[in-house]
Parts: structure tokens; C-alpha cells; sequence
């Protein structure tokens, strides 16, 4: 049986003397709160990049189209709770409107599904060579147009379901200040939006990496999603939702809907088409440039970049 001398050698190979382990760093073993700390968090944001890049395209659509249904169910959430909230203070009444958002990172980290906006951190894979800018580009089309299908398709059944005449027309009424608002942005301070944006989304989903268990990943996610909202940041994914709801409703809610909400089409201009498209461009530009660049390239450059040119 090989033993440990206390003057610090052991048996190395064929018996002869070899160095002995060093000493563990106490603070190596002291517990800590979180389930991972940050390098091992960039090790599984990593390998997820890398499995998330070669996933075949069909199943890669599905679960697309899933965190897009996803996204917009966050959305029905956060347009109900702040329907006829006027009276509440402003702070207060974006808070809650962000933590009921939060649903939608929530069921797409937890439920598995694929989201444009938090797949832009497979830019960590990238920069270590793990993947190529090619299955980069691919995953975020497909998954882009899935997210896409899944929140128009939304928007459809939540149109003609007619949930936007509850509460006397108050729920229609604010989803159509929501979209009235959005498609009136200004294309650089809608990037600017989306890149704060989408900063805060990655960080949920970086936090959720050191997650082992369905409450600690709640818990990760609640609050920057919720941040990002009450500040009136901008979602792509969230806007494909957003504001063709509002067009819907704009376009073809009966008369009885106006006279109930005390509106009128006219009041909400911005709620076209051109407006969507002239939102949803930049939007996404700044959602690629908060989420690889300010949050990916970051973490990759911390903790992952030692190791890519040790091994090349």
C-alpha cells in the first residue's frame, strides 16, 4: 500500500518519489450559497452553447416556437396585471408588471425551450472554438423564426379569444398603449433599449447556470427580468408580441370594445406594421450587442479565455 510521509512526498510511477498533492485552499472547502460559482457557471454555459449549436434544426424550431408562445404568455401576464393600474405610483406599478413578465424566462429555462435572446450566449462556445460562426448564425435564425411563429401565433388566439374586452375594454386598452408606445421608439434609443435589455435577460440565464434545482432557478430569474421591465428595456422576442397584439386589436376589435374603453383607433398611432418592423430591427440589434457582447464576450474573457489559449 502506497502512504504519505510527512515530509510531503508520496510513490510516484514504478516507486519512484513524486510531489504530494497540495493542501486544499480552506476557503476552497468552505460551503458556499451558490450551487456553482462563476468559472464552473462559464464551463456549463459553454458545454450548453455547444449542445444548443448542433441540436438538429426540427427539434430546434419546436422548442422555438415554444419559448415564443412562452414570452407572450409572460406578456398576457404582465398586460393584465397592469391593466387599470393608472392609479398606483409609477415605480410600483412597473415592478409588478416586471415580476409578472418574469413568467416567460421562467417557463422557458424550466421547461426547456429556445429563446433568440439567450441563445446570443453562444458566443462563449464561439470564442473558445467550440462551434463555428456558421451553426452560431444557423441556431439564431432558426430559433429566431421559431420564437417568431410562436408569439404571432399567440397574439392570434389571444386575439380571438376577445380576453382583451375584460375588465370594460382596460385590458385591450393597455395592450395597445403598450404596442402604441413601443412602435414609436426612435431607432437608436431602441437599441440602447435592447441592449440594457437583453443584458439583464443573459444575466438571469447565466444566474439560472448555477442553479441545481427548479426553486434556485426561479429565484435567479425573478429579479433581473423584473429589472428589465420596470425600466422599460426592450425585448425582441417580447415585441413579437407586443405590438402585433395591439395591431390586432386596433384593426379589428368591433365598435361595442371602443365604446366600452372609451377610445379610439386614432389614439394609438404608432400601432401599424412599419411601426413593428421599425421596432423589431433595432431591438434586435441591441439584444445581440447586450446579450454576446456585454454579458458573453465578458464572462468568456474572465473565465474562459486562459483556458483557450492554453489549449491552442
Amino acid at each position: 500500500m502506497t502512504t504519505k510521509p510527512a515530509g510531503g512526498t508520496i510513490d510516484g510511477p514504478a516507486g519512484m518519489p513524486g510531489r504530494a498533492p497540495a493542501v486544499a485552499d480552506d476557503r476552497d472547502s468552505r460551503p458556499s450559497f451558490d450551487a456553482l460559482l462563476p468559472p464552473a457557471m462559464a464551463a456549463r454555459a459553454e458545454d450548453i452553447g455547444v449542445r444548443k449549436a448542433r441540436q438538429d434544426g426540427l427539434g430546434l424550431f419546436a422548442l422555438a416556437v415554444l419559448a415564443g408562445a412562452f414570452i407572450a404568455l409572460g406578456a398576457i401576464f404582465a398586460t393584465t396585471v397592469s391593466a387599470g393600474s393608472g392609479d398606483l405610483p409609477y415605480g410600483l406599478g412597473r415592478l409588478l408588471v416586471g415580476v409578472a413578465f418574469s413568467l416567460g424566462l421562467i417557463l422557458v429555462i424550466v421547461g426547456g425551450a429556445e429563446l433568440f435572446t439567450g441563445n446570443t450566449l453562444l458566443v462563449m462556445a464561439w470564442a473558445s472554438r467550440k462551434i463555428s460562426i456558421r451553426l452560431v448564425l444557423r441556431n439564431w435564425l432558426i430559433v429566431y423564426a421559431g420564437n417568431l411563429v410562436g408569439a404571432l401565433a399567440t397574439a392570434a388566439v389571444m386575439f380571438v379569444s376577445g380576453q382583451y374586452a375584460f375588465g370594460q375594454g382596460s385590458v385591450g386598452v393597455a395592450a395597445l398603449a403598450i404596442g402604441n408606445g413601443k412602435a414609436g421608439l426612435d431607432f437608436v434609443p431602441a437599441i440602447a433599449l435592447g441592449m440594457m435589455c437583453n443584458a439583464l435577460v443573459c444575466l438571469a440565464v447565466w444566474l439560472s447556470y448555477s442553479a441545481r434545482t427548479t426553486t434556485d432557478r426561479i429565484l435567479a430569474i425573478v429579479p433581473p427580468i423584473a429589472a428589465f421591465v420596470a425600466a422599460g428595456f426592450e425585448h425582441s422576442v417580447a415585441n413579437m408580441y407586443f405590438i402585433p397584439e395591439a395591431l390586432a386589436i386596433r384593426s379589428w376589435a368591433p365598435a361595442d370594445f371602443w365604446a366600452a374603453a372609451g377610445r379610439l383607433p386614432a389614439d394609438f398611432p404608432n400601432v401599424t406594421l412599419t411601426g413593428f418592423v421599425a421596432n423589431l430591427v433595432p431591438v434586435t440589434i441591441g439584444n445581440i450587442i447586450g446579450g454576446a457582447v456585454m454579458v458573453g464576450v465578458v464572462y468568456w474573457f474572465v473565465y474562459l479565455r486562459q483556458a483557450r489559449s492554453r489549449s491552442g
